[in-house]
């Protein structure tokens, strides 16, 4: 290293001087080649000064006092910014290394938590789930039960990052487990509460709207641990109410019970299941309202399910300018029509 410094030294005041007298482009050139090489060798900016310093010094002996003082100035000014620099690199790598695990976290979530959208005859489903961050800590699932009937999840951890996807996988995995004949929502949840209750950070709650629909009834059975609200739409009188449940959010309290409802589903009728991400979407510093939320997928209720779900999505990316300020979960389901 002190070999590179002195010959780079000796390298920078020929073209100091040279550019000096002449003020050559070419001196320019010629000293960009030793600062890659200072950038090579990890040379400090302190040392760089301080070797513009010794070689004015010997070029130029009697240069002022004044002019002296302000280069050690300059030179100590530089070992502080050295310092400074260094820490930022040693924080910029870090955070590189912790984005890269993030990432690699991000992608085995995308894995462990993955689901697939089933076909149910006489249901047209929607469903889009984006994360606002590269971690989401919205979650869905869907359990097609062999009798042609459909349980579906829909949570929100109240806490975020990799804490959030590893308690989700648990609750996956919990609700792979239970066989198809309690899947009934008030049971569904009332265990998966155990568990979150047994397993969980006490810092750390889950909210959960769990929903199982039969169609040989077109009956919705449904239930919640404090999860965001639906809603119903009406389709005969193109109306929406708020799906009303009462129920704690998961790990709360280990004897939580948990209410279950119904609601007979009609020809074009529609369930819209959602989390926070989209009732609290903003205009500006503005709220918007859950009928801003409503007219929009009204707007675009005459689309296939999934078309719809995607536009809406849009609109609302839109809004914010294409910045999520938190995961967004809708999923839409509707009976069709007969034919």
């Amino acid at each position: 290293m002190d070999d590179v410094i002195k010959f780079d030294a000796a390298t920078y005041k020929d073209l100091l001087k040279h550019y000096i007298k002449t003020k050559s482009e070419k001196s320019l050139y010629e000293v960009e080649k030793v600062s890659k090489s200072f950038i090579k060798n990890n040379i400090l900016p302190e040392e760089i000064v301080n070797l513009h310093i010794q070689a004015l010094s010997e070029l130029y002996p009697d240069l002022s006092e004044d002019f002296q003082h302000s280069m050690n100035f300059l030179l100590e000014t530089m070992i502080s910014y050295g310092l400074a620099h260094q820490e930022f690199q040693k924080l910029r790598e870090e955070q590189l290394a912790l984005k890269s695990e993030i990432s690699v976290a991000a992608s085995m979530q995308e894995t462990l938590l993955g689901t697939t959208k089933p076909s149910i005859e006489g249901i047209d489903l929607g469903v889009i789930s984006v994360p606002a961050h590269q971690m989401n800590g919205d979650y869905h699932h869907f359990v097609k039960g062999k009798d042609g009937s459909l349980g579906i999840a829909i949570a929100d951890v109240i806490g975020k990052g990799i804490p959030a996807a590893l308690c989700m996988s648990m609750i996956k995995y919990s609700m792979d487990s239970y066989p198809e004949e309690t899947m009934s929502p008030r049971a569904i949840l009332k265990n998966l509460n155990r568990v979150v209750e047994r397993n969980v950070d006490p810092s750390m709650f889950i909210t959960m709207f769990y929903t199982h629909y039969l169609p040989s009834e077109s009956k919705l059975l449904y239930a919640s641990a404090g999860h965001e609200p639906g809603f119903y739409y009406n389709a005969a009188e193109e109306t929406f109410e708020e799906i009303v449940t009462k129920g704690l959010v998961l790990g709360v309290s280990r004897d939580s019970d948990y209410q279950q409802y119904e609601l007979k589903i009609k020809e074009n009728d529609m369930v819209i299941l959602l989390t926070d991400g989209v009732t609290e979407c903003r205009d500006g510093d503005r709220f918007i309202e859950s009928e801003e939320v409503l007219d929009v997928i009204k707007h675009y209720a005459h689309l296939p399910a999934q078309e719809m779900v995607d536009q809406v999505y849009k609109h609302f990316e839109r809004l914010q300018d294409f910045q999520l300020r938190d995961d967004f979960t809708l999923l839409v389901l509707r009976k069709k029509a007969s034919e």
